[in-house]
């Protein structure tokens, strides 16, 4: 009779669960740099505890929102930077929620690969913790899971989940949007998070090395700069303003995301000349042979955010934002919708 075959562990599988502890030991310390006095034990139980804060208002609003940092990975990986990934995958989450007025209480990230490596994990949580800390909020907690053969060796990938507080009467929504209103747009710091596909088969189109210069940049650091993170200078403008809407430019660019907070009957005009375009864009569109209205649907173009405010109001919160140290431009105007037109024009 044959010998049976020796029994199987799940390491023989491609996981060990020596590395899930290691990664534990090595991102728990990170964690517990973003904790506040709302923050309820630590990282480790199976769900993360948090007091919301007595301050939100009478009748608090939880907003939550998803996202990842898709193939941008890709070209973070090649020039060794997984530490900004960490960066964009909280501003990815939190500039959506902040569009609603929420200020962010806690986050939660998801890692993938084939093997769990602490070192590498922590890399990448040591940035998320940047970002939380650059947003004021909390890392509660996230799940790291190995799984060989789903995953190249070396590859990764990335999910994030935020969760803010508002005042149900200082939600935004748009809703108050009208003719005349203005559009203030506050200046990004690269491509962001958004149209990498596109940015990687303009790299392999051009050939071109992540070393070369750009503006004055490498394109590396072009490219790869971490999202911007809105959080803190929109918070205070709060505070001091009326601001009826907020858009997060992501995909589908300035008009595809403007447009989502419009409301019935409100069109917007907006004037590309308003704000110098950032060179690696330049460079994008002249590498990979794009055209104007593909440049626009695809990438932010320099500008990250877009607040819709009261026109009277535009030059002085221009002026505060300038002031709390973002580049800040009135960059168009609210109109009534006409039929047939769209919603949203670039000039």
């Amino acid at each position: 009779m044959a010998k049976p075959p020796p029994p199987l562990t799940y390491r023989d599988s491609g996981v060990d669960l020596a590395d899930a502890g290691a990664v534990v030991r090595a991102v728990a310390p990170l964690a517990r740099r973003t904790a506040n006095e709302h923050c309820i034990g630590g990282v480790g139980g199976f769900g993360g505890l948090f007091q919301l804060p007595a301050d939100i208002g009478p009748q608090p609003v939880l907003v939550a929102g998803a996202d990842g940092v898709g193939t941008k990975l890709q070209l973070a990986a090649a020039a060794g930077r997984n530490g900004d990934v960490g960066v964009d995958l909280v501003a990815m989450c939190v500039n959506d929620i902040l569009a609603h007025g929420a200020r962010p209480l806690f986050f939660l990230d998801y890692y993938a690969s084939g093997q769990l490596r602490a070192e590498a994990v922590a890399e990448v949580v040591a940035g998320i913790c940047r970002g939380c800390e650059q947003a004021g909020c909390a890392l509660l907690g996230g799940e790291s899971a190995a799984m060989p053969g789903l995953y190249r060796d070396g590859d990764y990938d990335l999910a994030g989940f935020a969760v803010g507080a508002v005042n149900r009467a200082d939600l935004i929504d748009g809703g108050g949007i009208g003719a005349g209103d203005a559009v203030i747009g506050i200046a990004g710091s690269g491509p962001h998070a958004n149209g990498f596909s596109l940015v990687r088969a303009v790299l392999k189109r051009s050939g071109v090395s992540l070393s070369a210069t750009v503006g004055g940049a490498t394109l590396a650091d072009a490219l790869l700069a971490p999202t911007k993170i809105y959080v803190r200078p929109v918070l205070r403008l709060l505070t001091q303003t009326t601001v009826k809407g907020i858009a997060h430019i992501t995909g589908g660019g300035i008009a595809g995301n403007l447009s989502r907070i419009l409301p019935p009957g409100a069109a917007a005009r907006v004037d590309a000349s308003a704000w110098a375009r950032p060179a690696v864009f330049t460079w994008l569109k002249d590498a990979g042979g794009i055209g104007e209205e593909e440049m626009l649907r695809t990438f932010n173009c320099g500008i990250g955010m877009a607040l819709v405010v009261d026109a009277a109001e535009a030059d002085g919160v221009v002026k505060f934002l300038r002031g709390a140290g973002e580049e800040a431009f009135c960059i168009g105007k609210v109109t009534a919708a006409v039929g047939g037109e769209q919603r949203v024009v670039i000039a």
